[in-house]
């Protein structure tokens, strides 16, 4: 009888898998020995896998560059990182090893690009797209860049006041973009997205604010679904409509010739995840290029701005489960030694999965389990992975510890989670590990943060620690 947690996973899954294998029954993720990891620096731990950055980053790049000659594309492609992922140095500096852009969202974004700038990581030739509502910090430190130089610098309008509010500081001619605000799938509770300008708003507002405006020049069209790039009628439809409009601008607007795909690639989340990521970019260079022949326009250059697709895969965490509570006749609760609340918000708020599995034990027989974590919250939990709403683990043994992993959890958890400040309950932030190989294509680690202690988090607080 086939009982043990391996042979689960092997009537379930194609297993191993490219960034997972097992070995002596444990388990590594992009060769990783995650034991070793947890024995050199103990649990609750999170780490980033720097070179999976540049992975994904490539693999994109190609893809794009595979459909640009397949079907003969004039335009450009620009690959784009978008912060807001994580604005870690560590982050930006792998990414930027790669021949890219950045896209910003808020004001304190620009200091970020400054420091860049200083180091040698871009030049004022980056392109720098500035996206989001701009409250007067963002348009003062905007300016700032223009004025400085950074000549690829394109401030994309999110509404009508804000030409006027960067030309009353920007010396010279500068470029802009316009956000479409797309219109959303049924399921939300809004039909229209806050972000931008509405699609039938947009020629009328180019000939009232750009056209005779001298010191305007309109460079690009940006375009992005909330529910990301799917290959689904909702999202086709959206990319007609948005082509529409670029070829509507672009036979009265001859300065502009970019469009802005936005973010949307999906990253793993499963051990089942399933999807054609060349097939998306073919398809949707193929459809850009028909509409824009029958319309007899030029194509546009491409630019994306993928975030959870260029960091989100580098990321991971490992804790130890500490205690097994009985709650009813068939409810196991497995308690791990940190908060999901605090460290994998996502898991919280919006129900997001990632890919869970055991560190150690594969050998063994395993069980369905709930897993929650250590705040007196009842929301402090994780009930479901792969397995049809269930988890399955190693027994758990009181004698022999069990490390459990969640995967690909590199975008948006530290920043949502409140990296370095107060954690809920209390709870202490874990420590952070980078992986990253060297010149002979060796593992390294190092720690870039130490667990959180008391005196910081007091300090936060406002008292006193003797």
């Amino acid at each position: 009888m086939n009982t043990k947690y391996i042979d689960l996973i092997d009537q379930s899954f194609y297993f191993p898998q490219e960034e997972f294998k097992l070995e002596d029954n444990q388990l590594k993720f992009h060769d990783i020995d995650l034991m070793a990891l947890v024995e050199q620096y103990g649990a609750p731990l999170k780490f980033s896998y720097l070179p999976k950055i540049s992975e994904n980053i490539n693999r994109a790049k190609g893809w794009f560059a595979d459909a640009v000659k397949k079907h003969n594309y004039k335009g450009s492609y620009n690959y784009c990182y978008c912060t807001k992922s994580s604005h870690f140095k560590h982050v930006l500096d792998e990414a930027l090893k790669n021949d890219i852009h950045i896209e910003t969202s808020s004001a304190f974004d620009i200091n970020i690009v400054n420091k860049l700038k200083e180091n040698g990581k871009i030049t004022d030739e980056t392109f720098v797209i500035c996206n989001g509502f701009k409250r007067d910090q963002y348009i003062k430190n905007i300016t700032n860049l223009i004025n400085d130089g950074q000549k690829n610098c394109i401030p994309i309008i999110d509404n009508y006041e804000e030409i006027n509010l960067l030309t009353e500081g920007i010396k010279g001619d500068f470029k802009i973009g316009i956000r479409i605000a797309s219109e959303e799938e049924p399921k939300f509770e809004f039909y229209t997205s806050r972000l931008g300008i509405g699609y039938k708003n947009i020629v009328p507002f180019y000939e009232d604010q750009i056209k005779n405006n001298d010191q305007l020049e309109l460079k690009m069209l940006h375009f992005f679904i909330n529910t990301g790039i799917r290959d689904n009628a909702y999202y086709w439809n959206e990319m007609n409509k948005c082509l529409k409009v670029y070829i509507r601008l672009k036979k009265i607007c001859p300065s502009l010739d970019s469009l802005n795909i936005g973010g949307g690639f999906p990253i793993k989340n499963s051990l089942a995840f399933d999807y054609d990521y060349a097939y998306m970019v073919d398809e949707i260079i193929n459809q850009i290029k028909i509409t824009c022949d029958e319309a007899e326009v030029p194509v546009p250059n491409i630019f994306t701005e993928f975030g959870s697709y260029t960091v989100g895969e580098s990321g991971g965490a490992i804790y130890e489960v500490l205690y097994q509570k009985q709650q009813n006749d068939r409810e196991k609760w497995n308690m791990i030694n940190s908060s999901f609340i605090t460290t994998l918000p996502d898991t919280w708020a919006i129900s997001k999965r990632f890919i869970m599995l055991p560190v150690n034990r594969w050998d063994e027989e395993y069980e369905r389990v709930l897993l929650g974590g250590l705040t007196c919250d009842s929301d402090d939990y994780y009930n479901s992975e792969q397995h049809s709403n269930a988890i399955y683990l190693p027994r758990y043994k009181k004698d022999k510890p069990l490390y459990i992993g969640f995967f690909n959890t590199g975008a948006y958890q530290e920043t949502i989670g409140g990296y370095g400040g107060l954690q809920h309950c209390l709870i202490p932030q874990p420590k952070h590990i980078l992986i990253d190989r060297d010149e002979n294509g060796s593992l390294t680690t190092r720690i870039f943060n130490e667990q959180q202690k008391a005196e910081q988090l007091l300090k936060i607080l406002g008292y006193e620690y003797n």
